[in-house]
């Protein structure tokens, strides 16, 4: 936080010496010896006496509106600067006299300002310098709430801390080992990418495997400790509107709040997982490059050893009008997690149930990525731990599902006809479908057919350790950097012994032949 701090008022230089002169000179006249002016010195961030108070806010449309604004009353200062957690700019400036930190009250303050404003406040003790701050700093936030009768007045709520600002490692280190807060640095030669969505079920992953966790639920502070101690990366979830990215200080700014959370989370890096449609003509198109660019530039900067990734289709030919600079994204991260699954999305011949993944499909896609001039080392198979269950409007005697029209993107057909439904699921059910488990030579994966209590007959692709096994030679053959899964709680970890021995399988068929 600190570092963004410093960031934002002098790298993006809000801080425009002619505005501050006349700024300086306004409160001059406004008086008084006990007036505090935050910017008599450019290198410091609070002063005279009291506590300062830093007002975050940010206005999507109009960013080229947005002036810094000053305001002191009473020893308090306060600065406002552009920031992508609020969608309101205050046109004037607040005076906002609080208490001491230590005799701060909790209540509710009702302060004037814009209706549907958010204000993020940052408080420091007097003369700390950005380089400097002390562990009393703290970030609170002050949320609008609903519009008063009067035009004009919001109720503004002072929420409980929410955030600690950047300290040394260990200051606030959730962990019982200090040590366990610091970022992994080991770079392995094999990746093995885990996706997480929630839960405890993390404690039955097989860690001796596990390179890095992409945590896609909740942040678990226990899960952080863990993997650390195991050796393994834990990175954030980005996704972000890629027409907001096409503005560079919009860009630096949610760059910004992500570097920050990574630090206060004692986390590894970023995982960006942006799916959005993008025309190779569009603007979006090289905003979407430089953003991992200037993500990656940013996060090698202020984290040691983080890691940047970036999520890519399954095939680079514009799957799902994802026409991204695959080259570019490449060259700009650490490496492409490629998600070889959902490659039913877009169908363009027979609307029929078919594999999550056919091998000959998913494998003619990576060729294709190398082919761009992307290295093998730049690429990590991503495999489906879950599966997909089509009604079948029809079904022929050698198991050919009809579905129904349900279009994509342009496409007539795709598997959104179809649900998604996890592994372990599908464990339970298959000794009780009508068919056994069958297997597709063609497309080397597993499937079987069901009737569900209304008699409709269901047919459900999915892959098995041994569908998975055939893929991650693949990877041995061509030398890819790894492989990993969408998602690691789709496994059933309860303990019962056949569900422990299936678990065990799919873990395994993660290991490169050697």
């Amino acid at each position: 936080m600190v570092k963004s701090l410093e960031s934002m008022l002098y790298e993006e230089q809000l801080m425009k010496t002619d505005y501050l002169a006349k700024k300086r000179k306004d409160l001059g006249n406004r008086g008084g010896e006990n007036n505090c002016c935050p910017f008599s010195n450019t290198q410091r961030v609070a002063c005279g006496q009291g506590i300062i108070v830093v007002l975050e806010v940010h206005e999507r449309k109009n960013q080229d509106q947005l002036r810094p604004l000053t305001a002191a009353a009473g020893g308090t200062a306060a600065f406002l600067f552009p920031s992508d957690h609020t969608h309101t700019a205050l046109t004037t400036a607040q005076t906002l006299p609080f208490p001491p930190l230590e005799h701060r009250p909790s209540q509710t303050l009702e302060r004037q300002s814009p209706p549907h404003s958010g204000l993020r406040i940052l408080l420091a003790e007097p003369g700390d310098p950005p380089s400097r701050f002390k562990p009393a700093l703290r970030l609170w936030r002050l949320l609008a709430r609903q519009r008063s009768s009067a035009p004009g007045m919001a109720s503004l709520l002072l929420l409980p801390l929410l955030l600690t600002l950047s300290l040394p490692a260990g200051a606030n280190c959730p962990c019982q080992d200090p040590a366990l807060c610091q970022p992994i640095r080991h770079h392995p030669d094999f990746e093995v990418f885990v996706f997480h969505v929630g839960d405890k079920t993390w404690k039955s992953y097989d860690w001796s495997q596990i390179t890095t966790v992409a945590v896609f639920g909740k942040y678990d502070p226990e899960l952080m400790c863990y993997a650390h101690s195991k050796g393994a990366r834990v990175v954030l979830k980005g996704d972000v509107s890629v027409k907001a990215i096409i503005d560079p200080t919009f860009r630096a700014s949610w760059i910004a709040q992500k570097v920050n959370l990574s630090k206060t989370q004692y986390m590894d890096g970023i995982n960006i997982d942006i799916e959005q449609e993008v025309n190779r003509s569009s603007p979006e198109y090289d905003a979407l490059t430089a953003l991992v660019k200037e993500t990656t530039d940013s996060f090698h900067r202020e984290i040691e050893g983080s890691q940047v990734t970036f999520d890519v289709a399954w095939s680079p030919k514009c799957i799902d009008r994802r026409c991204y600079n695959y080259t570019g994204i490449a060259d700009a991260c650490d490496f492409l997690f490629v998600m070889s699954y959902d490659e039913q999305s877009q169908v363009w011949s027979e609307c029929i149930a078919a594999a999550n993944a056919p091998y000959n499909q998913t494998l003619t896609a990576y060729d294709d990525y190398i082919k761009m001039g992307i290295s093998p080392k730049k690429l990590v198979m991503g495999v489906p731990w879950y599966s997909y269950d089509y009604t079948c409007l029809t079904l022929s005697e050698d198991h050919v599902c009809t579905i129904a029209k349900v279009p994509f993107r342009g496409a007539p057909c795709s598997d959104a006809a179809g649900r998604q439904v996890p592994y372990k699921i599908i464990m339970k059910q298959v000794n009780s479908s009508i068919s056994g488990i069958q297997w597709d030579e063609d497309q080397k994966a597993p499937y079987y057919n069901y009737k569900d209590d209304a008699g409709r007959i269901h047919q459900v692709w999915y892959d098995n350790p041994q569908s998975i096994s055939l893929k991650a030679a693949y990877i041995q053959r061509r030398g890819l950097r790894g492989i990993g899964m969408w998602h690691a709680n789709c496994l059933d970890y309860s303990g019962d012994a056949v569900a422990k021995q299936q678990a065990e399988e799919m873990w395994k068929a993660l290991k490169p032949k050697l």
